[in-house]
């Protein structure tokens, strides 16, 4: 949207843009969150105003001065528009917030006794020890959307456990999943997330990352995109694994099935570490992962029938349809840098390349 503003002996036009962290638009997105996040000023005719709308979107003032006269003045007039739209803003966001706490879209399926709420709810802690691991799961199921949630997870020697962060269709026979299990390690190891997809019933499609930080110290941003385009899985804003929708080449793809949202802590060391070489201390236990800032935005079954095929949700929009160019360089870099399996290359298992492997990003 292009405005005019006119102010004495000046004229200044101003562009408004509410997006996604890339500038693109969005529609139906979610924000709870409205602060300052940079101010762009220079010793010249422009400037511009970035606001922070909540981890993924932002909202942007870009505004040029057409005279270059009285510039002095740019300053104090930056921080009246500032405040103007701070205040505007905050209004109007308040009304699409995320949910406040854990129950509100979650329930707990598996020994609520090893999750506590912390934070009035806003925050959960998922216990494991030699009596039970524990596990959640949200009250709908969604076809389509984004799903994402901060997570911090087991410090010290965690060989043996797994924390899972998964959608699942919930169906015996033809299952649809999308995983994120993040394998323990032993202290000073890195931490290894391992993705999967499962379509139509179809799975050991695995995919190992060592991630590039301890997720242990903070927590962190895990994030699953699905529409019918493609699968992304981010880590912060960083795409580590894409699944593309070809059907068109008889490749199965996740469409027909809503999933809901699951999370488990338990034990697995039979294989999560190292193959299952490195056993669990339970002399370290109990073990400990937290989790916050629950986010789904995505057509939720039973919902609105149209939902799921409306072509005007924001998650099905031009932006996000495929990997932009930062996106692609930092997927490329990820699987240069810190993948350390890859189902596609393993020609143990797959003399012949699976052909979803051969259709790019």
């Amino acid at each position: 949207m292009m405005k005019k503003i006119r102010f004495p002996k000046r004229e200044i036009r101003a562009q408004l843009g509410v997006g996604p962290r890339d500038g693109l638009p969005l529609a139906g997105s979610k924000a709870n969150l409205m602060m300052p996040l940079s101010i762009s000023m220079q010793r010249s005719t422009s400037t511009s105003l970035t606001f922070l709308l909540s981890p993924t979107y932002i909202f942007t003032l870009h505004f040029n001065f057409i005279s270059k006269s009285n510039l002095s003045t740019m300053a104090s007039l930056t921080n009246a528009i500032l405040l103007i739209l701070s205040c505007f803003l905050a209004i109007s966001l308040s009304v699409s917030a995320r949910p406040a706490t854990f129950l509100e879209d979650f329930r707990i399926t598996w020994s609520d006794s090893h999750i506590r709420q912390i934070d009035g709810g806003r925050a959960i802690q998922l216990v494991l020890d030699q009596n039970s691991g524990c596990g959640f799961a949200s009250k709908k199921q969604y076809l389509f959307g984004r799903v994402s949630m901060k997570i911090k997870l087991i410090p010290g020697d965690s060989a043996g456990t797994v924390t899972a962060f998964y959608m699942n269709s919930d169906t015996d026979t033809v299952r649809d999943e999308l995983d994120f299990e993040f394998l323990g390690n032993r202290t000073g190891q890195p931490y290894t997330v391992q993705t999967n997809i499962y379509a139509h019933g179809k799975g050991d499609r695995e995919q190992r990352v060592n991630l590039w930080f301890d997720p242990a110290s903070d927590f962190h941003t895990y994030t699953i995109m699905w529409n019918h385009h493609h699968i992304v899985y981010y880590v912060d804003d960083v795409p580590i694994r894409v699944y593309k929708n070809n059907e068109a080449r008889n490749i199965p793809y996740p469409k027909m099935q809503p999933m809901g949202v699951y999370s488990t802590l338990w034990e697995a060391d039979d294989w999560a570490t190292r193959g299952g070489l490195e056993k669990i201390d339970w002399s370290k236990a109990p073990f400990l992962a937290y989790y916050k800032d629950f986010d789904i935005e995505g057509c939720p079954v039973p919902g609105p029938a149209n939902c799921a095929t409306n072509a005007g949700n924001w998650w099905e929009g031009t932006a996000y349809q495929a990997l932009n160019a930062m996106e692609a360089r930092r997927y490329r870099w990820v699987r240069m840098n810190h993948m350390i399996y890859d189902y596609c290359t393993d020609k143990s298992r797959y003399p012949v390349t699976p052909p979803e492997c051969m259709a790019g990003i």
